[in-house]
């Protein structure tokens, strides 16, 4: 019998969803290699603009617009996503459905097959990161979510551990990690680069440690004062300071007459994404708070030398001194000296993409995340005939 699953999601790479970022990324690398391994997959993507059923090959996705109601409609909207997605269920004889920990959306739903809650990261999960407040009724939902959830699953071992603590959940959390099409992911020349350019790539925000580049750019200009870096991804307001723009604050961070060498591009279509990649020598990643960390697996399957932070996850998806450099971003001296040591040696930066490439390939690649992932759906049902 063919198992079909359904996905609640806010995001998906699809044209007619209005925006995807990590939750979307990480869909969009496992749901095609679920469908060429005969699994069907029922979409359904909520805060849309309109009401829209798409079907596509191998899937089938439902926009879903966020309802008004006079009174109470953070409550309201969850019944009907669950009264929406109950009789797709049957239409459809979906076995299980997989929801997102964040924002807590199937608090208060009951849905009638097993409910698996992915952590892509809560709200709960990157306050504590961040180390600030967090609105009550965000966790009161978080926590509601959890434990109507059936099963659980983190991308990594550290997500896992910090969630199931900070979300009071019981149960054990499988570890699967988030899968890339690396056969999508080639760099068929990784000695050209452009010499000196650093990349980033993420949101502009505080939480990536985008705030700490300044003053590591500073450090590295004193050795090499021609460095450049080009920043991609959306701009974005400030929490502690209630500036409406990161990208602002990191400008006035940086001496006027240094500005010139750094330059941000906005968002751009995740096409060309590699493009901007493949000229990059080092790609820096100075996160505070990640499940994972997708865009340093894509650098890495790239062949670039990735100089990351040092929390807890990044164990997980690199090798320091092999597969790429770890450091505290707010040690601004020694993170910039992992970046002027590659800067310094063409070498080093070879090795150190080759490795990086062959790590992500052994680890992540999607087709053996694929499977992984129906081995852990599988179990769970065969849990429940058992019972």
């Amino acid at each position: 019998m063919t198992t079909t699953v359904g996905f609640i999601t806010p995001e998906y790479p699809h044209g007619s969803v209005r925006q995807t970022a990590g939750i979307g990324t990480s869909l969009g690398n496992l749901v095609p290699e679920l469908v060429k391994k005969g699994i069907r997959v029922i979409l359904f993507v909520y805060g849309q603009d309109a009401d829209e059923e798409i079907a596509e090959d191998g899937y089938i996705l439902y926009r879903i617009k966020n309802r008004n109601y006079r009174f109470a409609g953070w409550y309201f909207n969850r019944k009907f996503l669950q009264d929406f997605i109950s009789q797709k269920i049957r239409i459809h004889t979906i076995n299980i459905i997989e929801a997102p920990d964040w924002t807590g959306i199937t608090a208060f739903c009951s849905f009638p097959v097993p409910l698996v809650m992915r952590f892509h990261g809560s709200d709960t999960y990157f306050c504590h990161l961040e180390k600030r407040p967090q609105k009550w009724k965000n966790r009161w939902f978080e926590k509601v979510a959890a434990k109507n959830a059936d099963a659980f699953v983190a991308p990594t071992k550290f997500a896992a551990e910090l969630s199931a603590s900070l979300l009071e959940i019981k149960k054990p959390v499988e570890v699967i990690y988030n899968g890339l099409s690396t056969d999508k992911f080639k760099n068929q020349t990784p000695l050209d680069f452009d010499s000196g350019l650093l990349l980033y790539t993420g949101t502009l925000i505080r939480k990536k440690g985008v705030l700490e580049l300044p003053a590591i750019l500073k450090e590295v200009w004193k050795k090499y004062p021609n460095a450049r870096l080009v920043l991609i991804g959306g701009d974005a307001p400030d929490i502690k300071t209630g500036h409406q723009s990161t990208w602002q604050l990191i400008q006035e961070s940086i001496d006027a007459e240094k500005r010139h060498l750094v330059e941000w591009l906005g968002k751009i279509p995740y096409q060309q994404m590699q493009q901007h990649i493949l000229k990059a020598q080092v790609c820096l990643y100075p996160t505070f708070a990640e499940t994972m960390g997708m865009v340093t697996i894509e650098a890495m399957a790239m062949q670039k030398p990735v100089v990351s932070s040092n929390f807890g996850w990044v164990s997980e998806i690199m090798e320091d001194g092999k597969s790429g450099f770890m450091e505290d971003p707010t040690n601004h001296g020694d993170f910039a000296q992992k970046i002027a040591m590659l800067l310094s040696d063409n070498e080093l930066c070879y090795q150190i993409g080759k490795n990086a490439r062959e790590f992500v390939s052994a680890k992540f690649d999607s087709k053996m995340i694929a499977e992984k992932n129906i081995a852990f759906y599988q179990q769970i049902l065969k849990n429940l005939t058992q019972t």
